[in-house]
């Protein structure tokens, strides 16, 4: 196989010109060369690639260990486009490891939610960064196959090149940009129809919230689309509904209902998760989860509800995102 990036250019979307930005220190001809310098320039990138290939904050970090101990087997002085190169080694071994968890998946008990992660406000502010990680699209990329899902995060969301992505996945480019076209119109048919403000999204976390603490079941009527559907994962440790709960009625008295019945008294503290509002819920003060809301026209059509002890250990401490 051809050794990716050894004096070969990364290619933006049109497939046509640098991908790399000019002013990168670490890039082709200028600035350091140290590996670990290199590799830390890039690294906030690479997780983020890792994280949107594999929906895992753990899987992410061991990718990115696999992807140096890759990365100081090479002479950077040889490699043209270190940032590329790198992107590339990760998307290798995210590859391989996704298609072990896609088969994890499938024992896995309830509904499968992504890790979610706190991240800094900013991140809502960036609208193609927020929608990419999202859990609404992150739960869209679960429907794709591995090869798939590498195609198109890797050209839909960081702009490489076809001939690139090529080489990445190992087939071929009139390969790649059929795979792309087939996940870009999968995607599109179930990607959110439109993109809110942060102060909307914001706006109608409140009222839910309202709602959900006073235990008013018109509030949440309201701020519930009439089709709106709540994922919760408990992963079998914590209880959780095993399918998706669907429209406004179930979903109000989904809640409503648990809460009364176990008698606990709900509270949620704002927070951003994965560039979505979010609350972090407490029942009688104790921490028990993460739940990121899903906004359009004013209202919640998606709530993705995190109970699984295991994947709650990135909402204390904001983890750097970036497609760049």
């Amino acid at each position: 196989m051809k050794e990716p990036f050894v004096n070969e250019p990364a290619r933006d979307r049109s497939g046509t010109g640098p991908a790399v930005d000019p002013a990168d220190p670490t890039g082709p001809s200028t600035g350091s060369t140290d590996p670990t310098d290199v590799f830390v320039a890039h690294r906030n990138l690479l997780f983020t690639v890792a994280y949107e290939m594999l929906g895992s904050a753990a899987d992410a970090e061991d990718v990115l260990q696999e992807t140096w101990l890759r990365w100081i087997e090479v002479d950077p002085e040889q490699v043209r486009d270190r940032r590329a190169y790198l992107v590339r080694i990760t998307t290798r071994q995210a590859l391989n490891r996704l298609r072990t968890a896609s088969r994890r998946r499938e024992a896995y008990v309830g509904q499968w939610l992504p890790e979610p992660l706190l991240t800094a406000p900013d991140v809502a502010e960036d609208v193609e960064l927020a929608e990419s990680v999202s859990m609404a699209m992150m739960l869209v990329l679960e429907t794709l196959s591995p090869t798939e899902r590498a195609v198109f995060v890797l050209r839909e969301a960081f702009g490489v090149g076809y001939d690139e992505i090529a080489t990445a996945v190992d087939k071929t480019p009139a390969a790649v940009r059929q795979i792309a076209h087939r996940a870009r119109r999968h995607v599109d048919a179930r990607r959110p129809r439109r993109v809110v403000s942060p102060s909307e999204a914001r706006t109608a976390l409140e009222s839910f919230r309202r709602a959900l603490e006073t235990r008013d079941l018109q509030g949440l009527l309201d701020v519930l689309a009439p089709d709106v559907v709540l994922v919760s994962d408990g992963g079998g440790v914590k209880q959780a509904a095993l399918r998706p709960v669907v429209g406004a009625g179930k979903v109000a008295r989904f809640y409503l209902g648990g809460s009364a019945k176990a008698g606990f008294a709900v509270t949620g503290e704002p927070t951003s998760v994965n560039g979505d509002p979010a609350l972090a819920l407490h029942l009688d003060g104790v921490f028990d989860g993460v739940m990121a809301l899903r906004v359009e026209d004013g209202r919640i059509t998606g709530l993705y509800y995190v109970r699984n002890p295991e994947k709650l250990t990135r909402v204390t401490a904001e983890t750097p995102l970036t497609l760049r």
